[in-house]
C-alpha cells in the first residue's frame, strides 16, 4: 500500500518508495527502509518535503512478543547443533542437497530470465533445507561453497552466499527470524542480474563507468522481481536493494553512510564480495578463501567489527579450503579446531614429490606434527577439485 507522508512523519522502519516533493532542482533519488532518524535529518538537509512510503513494505515495530521464548522453543540448544556427525556424512548431505539446490536455482533465474513470475515457494523451501543442514551439519555446506564448482557462476554464487549468511547469522546468535531472514536473502539478492545484458554480466574486460552505471540497475530490478514473484520481510527486500551499500558512503544504489546500512545489508555485502573473490570471474582470477579474508580485513569501506565476527565464523582456514602441508602432501580441510584455529582437521590427498593423487588420510594437525605451510588454489596444481570430492573424497573417508 503507497502512501504520501509529509517529512515530519516520516519514521525509522517505513520503506520510502519515492521523493514526491522537494526543493531545489536537484533530483534526490532514494528507495529503501528508513534506518534511523539521522536518515530522516539528511533527506530533510537536502531539502525533501514529501515522500511517498510502501506500508507493506514497511518494517515498523510489531506488538511485543517474548523473542527469548521463541528462540528457544525454535532454534536448536547447542548440543543438538553440534550432535555428531562424520566428515563423510556431512559432506555426503550436503553434495546432495547442493546438487539440488543448483537445480532449483537454475529454473528459478531461467524463468525470471525468461520474464516470466515464479513462485518463490520452492526459493523458500530451499532456504529451509539450508538452514536444517547448517545447524545439524556445518562442515558440509561450508565444504561446498569452495569444492562444488559447476560452471554456472550466478547460481552457486546465490547458494553459496544464502549457506555462508545462514552461517553467519548462527554465528552471531541472531535468532531464528534474523536467520530465516538472510538465508532466503542470500538466494535472491542477486536476482536482478538474470535481467542484465549477458555481454556485460561475462565481459572478461574491466567495464567502463558507464556499463558500471547499468549493472548498479540489477538490485532495482532484483527488488521488483522479487514483488512480482511473492512475499519478502522488509528485511530480505533491504538486503536485495542495499548489500552493495558501503559503511564508508562508496557503495550504491545510494551511497549512503554507516548508520543508515542496516546490519543485514553490511552482513550481505561481506558475504557477497568473499564469495565473489574466491571465485573465477570473467575478469578476474579467484584468490584463496585465506587472502580473500585478509583483503576484509584491510578494507575500510565494510565494518571491520563484522568482518572479525566473519572470519570468527569461518576460522583461519576455511572449511573446504585446499592447503599445503610440510610434508610435501596437500589436503583439504574438514573441518575447524575451535581451540587451535590454524590446526584444523585436513584430509591429505595429494604428494607433491610425485605429482600424483596418494592415498586420502586424516590428520588433526592439532594432535600430530604436520602443519600447514600455506593456502592454495586448485588451479595451480590442475586439480579438478568437484571431480574429487564427488569421485575420490566421499569414497574413501571413513566414518569416524
Amino acid at each position: 500500500m503507497l502512501e504520501a507522508i509529509k517529512i515530519d512523519d516520516l519514521k525509522p522502519g517505513m520503506f520510502v518508495n519515492d521523493v514526491i516533493e522537494q526543493n531545489g532542482k536537484l533530483k534526490i533519488k532514494t528507495k529503501g527502509l528508513v534506518k534511523s532518524d539521522k536518515s530522516i535529518d539528511a533527506l530533510k538537509a537536502k531539502g525533501v518535503i514529501k515522500v511517498q512510503i510502501d506500508i507493506s513494505r514497511s518494517n515498523l515495530p510489531p506488538p511485543p512478543t517474548p523473542p527469548k521464548k521463541v528462540v528457544e522453543e525454535q532454534v536448536p540448544p547447542p548440543e543438538i547443533k553440534n550432535r555428531s556427525y562424520s566428515d563423510k556424512e556431512q559432506l555426503e548431505a550436503a553434495t546432495k542437497l547442493y546438487d539440488e539446490a543448483l537445480i532449483i536455482q537454475s529454473r528459478f533465474f531461467k524463468r525470471l530470465a525468461a520474464k516470466d513470475n515464479p513462485s518463490l515457494s520452492a526459493v523458500k523451501d530451499l532456504s529451509t533445507n539450508i538452514i536444517e543442514s547448517v545447524i545439524h551439519m556445518p562442515n558440509g555446506l561450508s565444504c561446498l561453497t569452495l569444492l562444488n564448482k559447476s560452471g554456472k557462476y550466478l547460481m552457486e554464487h546465490s547458494l553459496n552466499c544464502s549457506i555462508l549468511l545462514t552461517m553467519f547469522a548462527q554465528h552471531r546468535d541472531m535468532g531464528k527470524q534474523a536467520i530465516e531472514d538472510l538465508s532466503l536473502a542470500g538466494l535472491l539478492m542477486d536476482v536482478g542480474m538474470t535481467n542484465m545484458p549477458s555481454e556485460l554480466v561475462q565481459s572478461p574486460n574491466k567495464l567502463t563507468p558507464q556499463q558500471k552505471e547499468v549493472i548498479t540497475t540489477h538490485v532495482d530490478i532484483g527488488l521488483d522481481l522479487v514483488d512480482r514473484c511473492g512475499q519478502v520481510s522488509a528485511c530480505v527486500q533491504d538486503v536485495i536493494f542495499n548489500h552493495h551499500e558501503r559503511v564508508d558512503g562508496s557503495g550504491y544504489p545510494d551511497a549512503q553512510s554507516a548508520h543508515d546500512v542496516s546490519e543485514f545489508s553490511q552482513m550481505a555485502g561481506i558475504v557477497d564480495s568473499y564469495d565473489a573473490m574466491i571465485n573465477d570471474r570473467p575478469f578476474q582470477k579467484a584468490v584463496t578463501p585465506s587472502k580473500a579474508l585478509i583483503k576484509l580485513l584491510s578494507d575500510d569501506s565494510y565494518d571491520q567489527r563484522l568482518v572479525a565476527q566473519f572470519i570468527q565464523c569461518l576460522g583461519v582456514h576455511p572449511t573446504g579450503s585446499l592447503v599445503k602441508l610440510d610434508n610435501d602432501k596437500l589436503a583439504i580441510v574438514l573441518r575447524a579446531n575451535k581451540n587451535a584455529p590454524s590446526k584444523p582437521v585436513v584430509a591429505a590427498f595429494y604428494n607433491l614429490k610425485s605429482g600424483s593423487y596418494s592415498e586420502v588420510k586424516k590428520y588433526d594437525l592439532n594432535q600430530v606434527s604436520v602443519k600447514i605451510e600455506s593456502a592454495v588454489r586448485p588451479e595451480e596444481f590442475g586439480l579438478n577439485l568437484t571431480k574429487f570430492l564427488k569421485e575420490i573424497l566421499i569414497n574413501n573417508l571413513t566414518s569416524d
